[in-house]
């Protein structure tokens, strides 16, 4: 699976970005997919997970209610909606693909997308 992010870009506080990450392959709609953010200076984070059906969801507690994972597996394309943005969102965001079931074997990563918010 080859996955391809894009989408970020500069946004004032309070403002929405849709990042979209599109997957080559014929077994994308049976992988669970996570997106993940990495600021400077922090440790990889955790924003959202989808299962392979889009009928269960994850979030990291900082993105809750603001962001929204959703997937289209006819386009072999998953969606992160992320309103009321705020200055910590900013990062470096990933998707990445789950084969299995457990949620934590993110074997095939994209290409970063680069989220700023300014304050």
């Amino acid at each position: 699976v080859q996955l391809q992010a894009c989408g970020g870009g500069l946004v004032q506080a309070g403002g929405s970005l849709r990042l979209s990450c599109a997957a080559s392959g014929r077994t994308f709609s049976s992988y669970a997919m996570g997106w993940f953010r990495w600021a400077p200076g922090k440790d990889r984070e955790f924003v959202a997970a989808i299962n392979w059906s889009g009928g269960t969801t994850r979030y990291t507690d900082s993105v809750k209610g603001r962001f929204t994972i959703s997937r289209d597996n006819a386009k072999n394309t998953v969606f992160l909606q992320m309103n009321s943005l705020k200055p910590e969102d900013t990062a470096v965001y990933y998707c990445a693909a789950d084969p299995t079931t457990t949620w934590d074997t993110w074997d095939y990563w994209g290409q970063g997308t680069e989220v700023t918010v300014s304050s």
